[in-house]
């Protein structure tokens, strides 16, 4: 075995122990113990985290998993960020009656594209002598040949896939499964066994495919692996999580203004989860904060902690000065994000396209809410089919601000 040349593998076990007891991890196979003991005994491993760029946008949830990832560098680790831009192509089943819509290679490109900005200021990707690593799972996925995906199948079950409950639901409604979805775990699988990984990372509804990837590596490598599943940031009341197939949560390429806002439009229940995950307050003083009777402070705090991490002190500052400026006296934002119009064209449409609304429906309900205004002539806009004639600054719905500039 050939030893991995870099920094020394830190095993203070102080830092170990609040890396694996501070909430951010639920699972881990086969056990807790014995990955904190392959932690303490100073040997370096190898962990990865894979993930689909199924769109152009991450999450706070997405966020948190490669928060994690940097800690174990930080320990001396190799880590490796895995973009599954082949499996993407193939589409991971869902619990919904329909089949995941696949992408193609240009999509792909393109989101790949914007995630590698979107995680830079979650890993020091400068440090010379431990980087994390980016890997792209179609530079061996795409070499696959029929007989090598044969004898890859040839080591699971058909009931053993049934066991996924997406499966099992949709047994239960009587949708349909296709066969390329069995494909799915196989390939996400052999992304172990290439890497050769000495533990994956994943959210906890990705451990059925850990696991085949973990069965894979020890039956082809003889070699066993960790797997290390994070929460997905449940809202405790409504079971809603952060999405980036249905747009919702709080996204890492929004503005620190803006995402300054979202993060304070999250409800109560969500500000210790937020904090817990995508800060790194000490738990002590996050107990401290008494947030259930002091939620608006709790919760600026959080928003300030997490912009400071993905834009930076000066900018988390700034969105703070912003956020107060707008909803406590009621000013206009300094940043605003500017786009161009047509004179004449349909305000519902230049939102559409900006992606501040997903549809006219949405506008309508927006309308009818008060919830569109224009901040200059402090009016409401009445009607969803306005057209765009001069120039406006907009405000839609509690934390989107538009400036429109017609040409």
């Amino acid at each position: 075995m050939v030893k991995l040349l870099g920094m020394k593998v830190n095993t203070d076990k102080k830092i170990v122990d609040e890396i694996l007891d501070r909430g951010v991890i639920t699972t881990f196979l086969p056990s807790k113990e014995k990955f904190r003991e392959k932690l303490l005994s100073g040997e370096k491993i190898k962990l990865y985290i894979g993930a689909d760029p199924t769109s152009k946008s991450l999450h706070l949830s997405h966020a948190k998993n490669y928060m994690l990832l940097e800690e174990f560098r930080k320990l001396g680790h190799e880590v490796i960020v895995l973009f599954g831009d082949f499996t993407a192509r193939i589409g991971d089943p869902s619990d919904n009656s329909n089949v995941r819509s696949q992408l193609t290679e240009k999509d792909v490109k393109e989101n790949v594209k914007e995630w590698s900005k979107q995680i830079k200021p979650l890993l020091d990707f400068s440090d010379k002598k431990n980087p994390p690593k980016i890997v792209f799972n179609s530079t061996w996925l795409s070499k696959l040949t029929l007989e090598e995906i044969i004898e890859l199948a040839s080591n699971f079950t058909v009931q053993h896939m049934l066991e996924r409950d997406m499966f099992e639901k949709r047994i239960k409604n009587n949708n349909p499964i296709f066969l390329h979805e069995f494909l799915y775990p196989l390939m996400q699988g052999y992304d172990s066994v290439v890497l050769e990984v000495d533990a994956e990372l994943s959210g906890t509804d990705q451990i059925f495919n850990s696991l085949a990837g973990r069965t894979l590596l020890k039956r082809l490598k003889g070699k066993e692996k960790f797997v290390v599943a994070v929460n997905l940031m449940e809202n405790p009341k409504t079971g809603e999580l952060m999405s980036k197939s249905r747009g919702t949560g709080v996204f890492l390429e929004s503005f620190p203004s803006e995402m300054y806002g979202e993060i304070m439009a999250q409800p109560d229940e969500m500000i210790e989860i937020l904090f817990i995950n995508t800060t790194r307050v000490p738990l002590d003083e996050i107990k401290d904060m008494d947030i259930k009777n002091n939620p608006l402070e709790s919760k600026k705090r959080a928003a300030y902690e997490i912009v400071k991490i993905i834009h930076g002190e000066k900018n988390a500052e700034k969105a703070e000065e912003e956020f107060s400026n707008i909803f406590q006296k009621k000013k206009i934002p300094d940043a605003i994000k500017e786009v161009t119009a047509v004179s004449g064209e349909k305000l519902v449409d230049i939102l559409t396209k900006e992606g501040l609304i997903k549809s006219k429906s949405e506008f309508r309900r927006l309308v009818d809410q008060g919830a569109v205004s224009d901040l200059e002539t402090k009016t409401k806009i009445a009607d969803s089919s306005a057209i765009i004639e001069s120039d406006i600054i907009l405000k839609i719905g509690k934390k989107h601000f538009l400036k429109i500039k017609v040409v």
